[in-house]
């Protein structure tokens, strides 16, 4: 039980929502204190919800992205729905949307338009170009964005380039406009103003690229594609171990390289040879440094070669697999996981990376049912059961 309140208790978030990026900033503020109404269509709701069944019959992205809200299934093209949405921002503090571009204008839901009426909400559009430029219309599904803002071009091998084994356009957009809507409600404290907040997920995949972005731009040259070695430092990558394990290294120094080559390769020599000695040389020598690395790892099981390296004062870890992660005994010996309430019974959920002040512990609700809570919402507005069943009965509510 928390012994502090949390930072966002008092915040009430409504947002349109669907897929990854406006989801997962959502579900930032939920576990932050504030309470989050889901808006979704009646018919199926938030498509995430179909994605698969491996969470006990639930979708794995929505488990992920959608604990401790509230759902309202409402149709927006209707303009009862409408209304009823307007009512729900009316009392909010933050409205979100990643509607597909120039929808939420439509239906006067942009985050312009929601400001110029409610002068003290923080209103985040959500997008995958930006609101002009001519990709302001083209399809942006996470994929698509790895390949336009370049990151496909510097993940895998050299043979083949592979996206990212996560959505990393949405989270780097969802995590853009989490820390957006929380910079814009501090300066709420102080001006009493809200205001638009736009976050595009190109832009932001294309700041996370800063790195490989810089090295072309001044360096004139492409990065090349090194599988899970690094472009510019070796050793730098996995090697496999005597039991079928893979333990990765990086030698970030040539000092580092003498306590290599002396306690893990056993070859001493190596330190001194102009053709390992220093960073540029191993890399110019990459097969002929690896090949001495992998030699000396193939010898020793994992857990060995990870002794032999710690020892060392050399950077290592191991090549887990996503179920080895679920196991992993740094998590547990961190009591880094929960339970969450879901339409199928209790979840496994991790806590959330930040650590609050005062013991406050995150608030990590249910998973919602399409449509759990649009009774409630809509009693809380003043409807009442017959004007209820009316919506649903033509549709306008689920």
């Amino acid at each position: 039980m928390s012994i502090a309140p949390l930072p966002l208790d008092g915040i009430t978030v409504v947002s349109v929502e669907q897929a990854v990026s406006a989801p997962f900033a959502t579900r930032q503020l939920a576990d932050l204190g504030a309470r989050v109404i889901k808006v979704e269509r009646p018919d199926g709701g938030d498509f995430a919800r179909g994605y698969d069944t491996a969470a006990h019959g639930l979708a794995s992205h929505f488990v992920w992205a959608n604990r401790g809200k509230e759902s309202i299934a409402l149709d927006l093209k209707d303009p009862r729905g409408l209304e009823v949405l307007e009512r729900l921002v009316a009392d909010a503090d933050v409205f979100v949307q990643n509607l597909a571009q120039g929808a939420a204008a439509r239906l006067g839901l942009d985050a312009a338009a929601l400001c110029a009426r409610h002068p003290r909400l923080v209103a985040v559009d959500i997008s995958g170009y930006g609101p002009e430029g001519p990709y302001a219309h083209k399809r942006a599904y996470d994929m698509l964005v790895q390949c336009e803002a370049g990151l496909v071009s510097v993940t895998g091998t050299p043979e083949q380039p592979v996206k990212a084994g996560v959505p990393a356009a949405d989270i780097a957009a969802a995590m853009y406009a989490f820390s957006g809507v929380l910079a814009a409600l501090l300066r709420r404290a102080t001006t009493g103003l809200g205001g638009p907040v736009e976050v595009s997920m190109l832009d932001a995949l294309a700041e996370w690229m800063g790195h490989p972005l810089h090295h072309t731009m001044h360096g004139g040259r492409e990065p090349e594609r090194t599988g899970l070695a690094h472009a510019v430092i070796a050793p730098y990558d996995a090697y496999a171990t005597a039991d079928g394990g893979r333990v990765l290294l990086s030698v970030q120094n040539d000092r580092e390289w003498r306590r290599l080559a002396e306690h893990v390769l056993e070859r001493p020599e190596l330190a001194e040879d102009a053709a390992y000695a220093t960073n540029a040389a191993r890399t110019a020598h990459r097969e002929r440094t690896d090949a001495a690395v992998a030699k000396a790892l193939g010898a020793l099981d994992a857990d060995e070669a990870v002794r032999r390296l710690e020892a060392a004062g050399i950077a290592c870890a191991r090549l887990n697999t996503v179920t080895e992660l679920a196991a992993h005994p740094q998590l547990a010996a961190r009591d880094r996981w929960r339970e969450v309430g879901s339409p199928v019974g209790p979840l496994r959920a991790l806590l959330p990376p930040i650590g609050l002040p005062g013991g406050a512990e995150p608030r990590m609700g249910a998973v919602p049912a399409l449509g759990e809570h649009t009774d409630a919402l809509l009693r809380a507005l003043g409807m009442t059961d017959a004007q209820i069943t009316a919506l649903r009965g033509d549709g306008v509510v689920a």
